[in-house]
């Protein structure tokens, strides 16, 4: 459903091609002098100073001496971070503006209502330099702002919200209808300084009293629909150690954590305690999950985790580090480890076994590039063998920005076009990226030049004209000469 009308279509245009000086901040960008007092060089005005050293001393303010360069520093602290709000403000305002040039160029080729727009936000992201998801959050942040709380927009142009907080009272005041949120943004009024010195906790608080109050059954609802939102995510933490996360509703969360601590507590009761050293709780807890899930005390027998390594590294005793998929760089030490004495490492507690098979699989890299050596099909689906080949090539999706996992092995030229299923015309992608090149406009091919050193490199071409390029992540072993 369109919440833009015309009139205001044209306003925010007209709104987005106004100058930079119209943020109200360039006479207070930092001058030379400032920048030399930034990096601790002296400079006219500052007193009797020599280049490199500290003004001759404090001048006096009220009672209290304070230094000059410290206080300008602080003053551009200030000045920088209103600057970065400002500038915050501009870009939804460009952005939307953007949207609504788009969806007018579509309109006039036909492209149906329910299509227009597709793309906008993957544009968006790489302009900004983003991840596709990040970019189609930061569109509909915008359009939220510009067109439906427009004293949040005030307060952020002015300096007094930066973008996380303007961020949270969108977020909390998406479940209201454009009357509704209007309202809210209006009881609020963030640009008169309602929320000085209030927190992010503060915020929210404030944000969804004033949501509740305006229309309790929308709130009600959006709480009921958040199960459908429930997922699991893995994300990289130090050491080689993972972040595993569940959003899940309240009642099976707490059902969940209550299930392992019950668990910790009884074998830490049933225990040997003479034995040594005694996991914590906490240990406990960790080691039964992954016992549940996986039905392996170690977690690892009958998943394929393809760590990738150079055979320096395996049999040699190689310092080069291992790459394991879904995870990134390990050391080689923690590989070899993996794959030579089937356990999963130590820890405090002692060491943690696990029983399973180790399977190799040769990969054949060039020389001098490092890129994996060609296979080539006749198929229009890529075969099971080289669906992997590109996996651990690519390793993560090839859309610039975007390290979402791959979900699709898809051609780079398109078989209909006359590509062909091999390894240099194919690129891992996620879902996302995979339906957003699909679109009009969008154009992807494959780079080979002398100057990229043989790695395989993509060119993505979007619907404005602009080009962006993505060059598949270096394997282990290989280091790119610099010649």
């Amino acid at each position: 459903m369109e919440r833009i009308g015309d009139k205001q279509a044209g306003a925010v245009v007209a709104d987005a091609l106004v100058p930079a000086s119209s943020l109200g901040l360039t006479s207070r960008v930092p001058t030379r002098a400032n920048e030399a007092r930034a990096v601790g060089l002296a400079s006219p005005g500052l007193g009797d100073s020599k280049p490199g050293t500290a003004p001759a001393g404090p001048v006096q303010r009220g009672a209290v001496p304070v230094s000059t360069v410290s206080s300008d520093l602080i003053e551009q602290l200030r000045v920088l971070e209103e600057m970065k709000s400002a500038i915050t403000a501009l870009q939804a305002r460009v952005a939307v503006a953007f949207d609504l040039a788009r969806r007018a160029e579509q309109a006039e080729t036909g492209v149906p209502v329910s299509e227009r727009g597709s793309g906008v936000g993957a544009q968006v992201a790489l302009a900004r330099r983003e991840s596709p998801n990040r970019g189609s959050r930061l569109l509909g942040l915008a359009k939220a702002l510009v067109m439906e709380m427009p004293r949040t927009l005030a307060a952020l142009k002015s300096g007094q919200l930066n973008e996380w907080r303007a961020t949270l009272l969108v977020k909390e005041t998406a479940c209201l209808s454009v009357e509704d949120r209007c309202a809210v943004d209006e009881e609020l009024a963030p640009d008169t300084g309602t929320f000085e010195g209030k927190g992010d906790k503060a915020i929210v608080a404030a944000a969804k009293a004033a949501a509740y109050r305006r229309d309790p059954r929308s709130v009600v609802g959006r709480a009921s629909r958040a199960a459908a939102e429930r997922m699991v995510s893995l994300r990289p933490a130090p050491d080689t150690m993972t972040y595993l996360t569940a959003l899940l509703p309240v009642a099976q969360g707490v059902a969940v954590y209550a299930a392992l601590c019950q668990a910790a507590d009884s074998a830490r009761s049933s225990g040997d305690a003479g034995s040594g050293v005694v996991p914590t709780r906490g240990q406990v807890m960790a080691d039964t999950l992954v016992e549940r899930v996986t039905g392996t005390p170690g977690g690892i027998s009958g998943i394929n985790l393809d760590l990738v390594m150079t055979d320096r590294t395996l049999f040699q005793g190689d310092s080069e580090p291992a790459r394991l998929k879904g995870y990134g760089i390990v050391p080689a030490e923690w590989g070899r480890e993996i794959v030579g004495s089937g356990r999963t490492g130590k820890d405090h507690a002692g060491t943690l076994d696990a029983e399973f098979s180790v399977w190799l699989r040769r990969l054949y890299t060039a020389p001098a590039t490092g890129e994996l050596l060609s296979m080539d099909s006749k198929a229009r689906l890529f075969p099971t063998r080289l669906r992997r080949f590109i996996e651990t090539r690519d390793d993560t999706c090839r859309m610039p920005y975007c390290d979402a996992p791959i979900r699709h092995i898809d051609h780079v030229l398109p078989w209909r076009s006359g590509g062909k299923t091999n390894l240099a015309n194919g690129a891992g992608l996620c879902e996302a990226c995979n339906h957003t090149k699909e679109n009009p406009g969008w154009t992807s091919k494959t780079v080979h030049a002398d100057v990229h050193g043989g790695t395989h490199t993509l060119e993505i071409s979007t619907p404005t004209g602009h080009s962006y390029q993505s060059k598949a992540p270096p394997l282990p072993g290989h280091r790119p000469s610099r010649t």
